[in-house]
């Protein structure tokens, strides 16, 4: 017997019998109707973040994405599914608002600080090269005498803030931002306390979200 599928399976029955039956009209809704997303919302994959939980969205209402790192290559350095869920996000859905979500304890931040943990993960350590430059300007930070914060905090407000520039590289989000269709914003989950801070287009700190 395969635990971890049953588990999933009872997961499943859960839902169809305590979840669904409260929420059917909505469902029987999105069936269908086409979705309308206000927000696309770039995560990272760690199992413990849950963009709809952490906003309390509805069904339909967030577009999401997630990766190893919450990383947003810039425009034609690697093209692909991070790369096409924008552009169909912001073409195709309209949405009003980009996230870019990082989070405490990130394993992709603890491997840019320790490489040797992805030698033997080749696809991995190559698309950790997303985010060199947040290490750089990390690691350039936290030299300073004054600078008493943990580096690996640093470099995770650091790669947000990088992630959201490579993001405006994008021709769709240039175009639409261009047009005041479109704005964006970075985030950092602290997963331990739950809590969100932001730092919205154009700010370089991060505000709690009281």
């Amino acid at each position: 017997m395969d635990e971890v599928l049953e588990q999933l399976k009872k997961g499943v029955r859960r839902f169809r019998s305590e979840v669904y039956p409260n929420q059917a009209h909505l469902h029987a809704q999105a069936a269908i109707n086409e979705q309308r997303p206000h927000t696309l919302f770039i995560a990272c994959a760690d199992s413990r973040v849950n963009p709809n939980e952490l906003t309390h969205s509805a069904m339909g209402e967030v577009f999401v994405t997630r990766n190893i790192g919450n990383m947003v290559p810039a425009y034609g350095e690697m093209l692909g599914g991070v790369s096409a869920v924008i552009e169909y996000a912001v073409t195709s859905l309209r949405v009003r608002h980009i996230v870019v979500c990082g989070h405490s304890d990130c394993g992709a931040m603890k491997a840019l600080l320790n490489p040797d943990s992805v030698k033997d993960m080749p696809t991995v350590k190559s698309w950790l090269t997303n985010a060199r430059a947040a290490l750089t300007v990390a690691e350039t930070m936290h030299t300073k005498t004054e600078w008493r914060r943990e580096l690996l905090s640093v470099l995770a407000e650091q790669n947000v803030l990088l992630q959201l520039q490579h993001l405006k590289t994008h021709p769709s989000v240039a175009g639409a931002m261009a047009m005041g269709e479109l704005t964006v914003s970075g985030w950092l989950y602290d997963i331990g306390k739950g809590q969100v801070s932001i730092a919205e287009d154009g700010e370089r700190g991060f505000t709690v979200v009281e």
